[in-house]
């Protein structure tokens, strides 16, 4: 009897559900949407899919190429501007520019997307600068992009999208972007927080692993090894060459786990900023929902274990 009565339940706790996240908000036509990273990956194909559904576009791209090539495939409403979120200069220009776009009515939606991966490394082979380098893209230039745009979110009651990663629930290898995302996290966080009161929505995007420019195999091998030749060589004989031989051999095991098409990542970001009932987070790609979040819950002796399997042995470690 309990287990029939809590199995309707369930039903239909998740019917309400479904039909609360179908529910979708009126006017998308003259919502306003900011894109930054639009030059390729998640940002290019999310920019043509709002565009598609009727939106106006503003997509952030940090080349000239990157930008024609979107102008390119999406309808001559979709806008582009060219922003490094490094630079505090080109971060006030193009909120300037935002703000005469969209005058009175506000931004409807943010989706901080841009970020780099590289470069990435065992900790130890890394300096300060290799780390600051990811900081400055993914954590501090979102930052800085979004208190930028939140007065303009804050009068169009809109919403803020951040890409962070299931890295960013738990890291498993080093340099910058497990701490970035990590970050990412947080600041997503206190910022739903605060933003309640005004009616805006803030959510969390948590990609798996996805065919992108920061995922491409080659250029993670090359990264790996440009840093492996300025390693001092203390440090080379602590790891040995084998260590390095094992990294790229599980960078190429990983490539084949790879997912080719974005649309479950944007399809995700397309609900945060169209439903009226967004999520908080949104876990994107099956590794995502099976294998990474689950793992984030474990006790972290039974994740590092796990993770331990697969990692390569120094030649002088225990």
């Amino acid at each position: 009897m309990w287990l029939y009565l809590a199995a309707v339940l369930a039903g239909l706790y998740l019917l309400r559900r479904w039909h609360r996240e179908r529910q979708t908000v009126l006017g998308l036509s003259e919502k306003y949407v900011l894109i930054t990273g639009c030059d390729s990956g998640f940002g290019h194909l999310l920019a043509r899919q709002l565009d598609a559904r009727g939106m106006p576009v503003l997509a952030a791209c940090l080349t000239p190429t990157g930008a024609a090539q979107l102008r390119a495939a999406a309808s001559p409403r979709l806008q582009t501007v060219l922003l490094d979120v490094t630079s505090s200069q080109s971060i006030a220009t193009t909120a300037a520019w935002v703000q005469e776009c969209v005058g009175d009515r506000g931004l409807w939606g943010l989706v901080n997307n841009a970020g780099i991966a590289i470069p990435t490394a065992p900790n130890e082979w890394l300096t300060k600068e290799d780390f600051v380098k990811v900081l400055d893209v993914n954590l501090l230039g979102l930052i800085e992009v979004t208190l930028s745009l939140l007065p303009l979110v804050r009068r169009a009651r809109g919403r803020v999208v951040n890409v962070a990663s299931v890295m960013g629930r738990l890291a498993c290898f080093g340099g910058g972007y497990c701490i970035s995302k990590f970050g990412v996290e947080a600041f997503s966080d206190s910022l739903r927080l605060e933003m309640r009161n005004f009616r805006v929505k803030v959510s969390v995007i948590e990609p798996g692993y996805f065919k992108t420019h920061i995922t491409t195999v080659e250029n993670l091998q090359k990264n790996i090894l440009s840093i492996w030749e300025k390693v001092p060589e203390e440090i080379k004989a602590s790891y040995g060459e084998n260590y390095l031989k094992r990294c790229l051999a599980l960078l190429r095991r990983l490539q084949k786990t790879v997912a080719s098409d974005l649309t479950p990542v944007t399809d995700c970001m397309e609900h945060a900023l169209t439903s009226r009932y967004p999520r908080h987070r949104y876990s994107a790609g099956w590794d995502a929902k099976l294998r990474y979040i689950p793992l984030s819950y474990l006790p972290s002796a039974l994740t590092d274990a796990v993770f331990g399997r697969f990692y390569p042995k120094p030649t002088q470690g225990a």
